[in-house]
């Protein structure tokens, strides 16, 4: 088991081993539960907060007061199957968000309850190199000097938050992220760009204040799908708002796009909440859609999402209108262990899968305080959980046409899927 001291050391606690948190329980683990913590990952201690352990000599799960609890916020592509395990001292401050992943030490290297969900190594650590992004930030603010996009990517993005999709982009190579929208119509509870002041949580990134012309994301768009490897560009990011309030853009800047290249994959990262557009959008060439969602289950997704004017269905059906029109859709399915891999979930997810013609599930971390997000959810009654890494084999068992991964897949990688999937769900 490891915490830290108040001087933010961590260190090993012989006389405990780790334990993890799956929902509001604390779990025993065994030696297949824990990989290797994958480089790029941060290891953090957790103000105000005690660890569990298992105490090796009586084996009771016990709280450790003496020490603060430490987690780990592991690296992209890799999806975390336990949270870290801790007790809350009173007045203690609401976690940033971040996700909380169950750490360990042995034989001098640390160790993560999660899963290598994506070979893809598009945003690890070693792929990039600070003073490259840099230098390539410099050429193209001198190739488009008067971009208002280009500037937010670099400034904003690149160099001040260090997102990978940004730095991509500026690197010639795979997925170009295009934040659109500084409007949402929904309220999640761990938005990353926009947080009401009585929930204690500060913003991790400042939102789009402007909606980009159609001629500034043409320009990025077209040359990125004309010249980089495996090319995405991608409507939607943790940087905006709601992508499809500004349907008519968008829809203008992919006939821009399609009008001058064929090269590559149009996506939309969205909530989902109007089908209606997004049949718009796919008429003039949207190829790709991801939705994002908590939870298969109608009143667990409202609790987080906090949607106006739209309802849960609506995500649903914006899924099959992308399947209808041929495309790919997928869900970006924050995973919260002890909830996400609980019999009903389970069964709401299998029920959704079959219901809208999915064709992909990104197994992503889910960046909020666990506390903060069972208190205001109000999440209750979850069932037994079997473990996310059995949820994972159940559902590749049962639906063995579905892609699983962390990231949105390129033409290649969509096309050895297409040919095993089934067909659209009609209206």
């Amino acid at each position: 088991m490891l915490y830290a001291d108040t001087d933010g050391n961590i260190l090993e606690h012989t006389d405990f081993e780790a334990v993890a948190r799956s929902g509001a329980d604390f779990v025993a683990l065994k030696a297949e539960d824990f990989i290797e913590i994958p480089n790029g990952s941060e290891i953090f201690f957790l103000p105000g907060r005690r660890p569990y352990g298992k105490d090796i000599k009586t084996g009771a799960i016990t709280c450790y007061d003496q020490g603060l609890a430490v987690s780990a916020f592991i690296a992209p592509a890799n999806t975390q199957t336990y949270l870290a395990a801790f007790s809350k001292d009173q007045g203690a401050p609401v976690l940033p968000l971040y996700a909380y992943t169950c750490v360990a030490w042995l034989d001098h290297k640390f160790y993560v309850t999660a899963v290598r969900i994506d070979p893809d190594i598009r945003q690890d650590v070693s792929q990039f190199h600070q003073p490259m992004v840099e230098a390539q930030v410099s050429a193209f603010r001198k190739r488009y000097p008067d971009n208002r996009l280009i500037d937010h990517l670099s400034t904003q993005c690149a160099l001040s938050y260090h997102c990978r999709a940004a730095q991509n982009y500026f690197l010639n190579r795979w997925e170009c992220p295009l934040p659109v929208s500084p409007a949402c119509n929904a309220e999640c509870l761990g938005c990353i760009s926009l947080q009401p002041e009585e929930n204690g949580i500060q913003s991790s990134h400042f939102r789009l204040k402007f909606t980009p012309s159609v001629k500034e994301i043409a320009e990025i768009a077209i040359d990125h799908l004309d010249t980089a490897p495996n090319p995405i560009v991608s409507f939607g990011q943790g940087c905006e708002g709601e992508p499809l309030l500004v349907g008519d853009t968008i829809e203008g800047a992919i006939k821009e796009i399609r009008a001058h290249t064929n090269k590559g994959i149009i996506n939309i990262n969205t909530n989902g909440s109007r089908p209606q557009t997004v049949d718009m959008l796919a008429k003039s060439g949207l190829q790709s859609i991801r939705v994002s969602m908590n939870s298969a289950q109608k009143a667990w997704y409202e609790a987080y999402y906090l949607p106006r004017n739209y309802k849960f269905e609506d995500i649903a059906e914006s899924i099959r209108v992308i399947r209808r029109h041929g495309g790919w859709a997928s869900i970006n399915y924050f995973i919260f262990p002890g909830f996400s891999d609980s019999e009903n979930e389970y069964q709401a997810l299998r029920k959704f899968i079959r219901e809208t013609g999915l064709t992909m599930i990104q197994w992503r971390n889910f960046n909020i305080d666990p506390e903060f997000y069972i208190r205001k959810a109000k999440i209750s009654n979850s069932g037994p959980a079997m473990g996310v890494n059995q949820l994972i084999k159940k559902i590749k068992e049962e639906f063995p046409y579905l892609a699983h991964g962390y990231f949105n897949p390129s033409e290649e990688v969509q096309a050895k899927y297409k040919p095993g999937l089934p067909k659209a769900i009609e209206a």
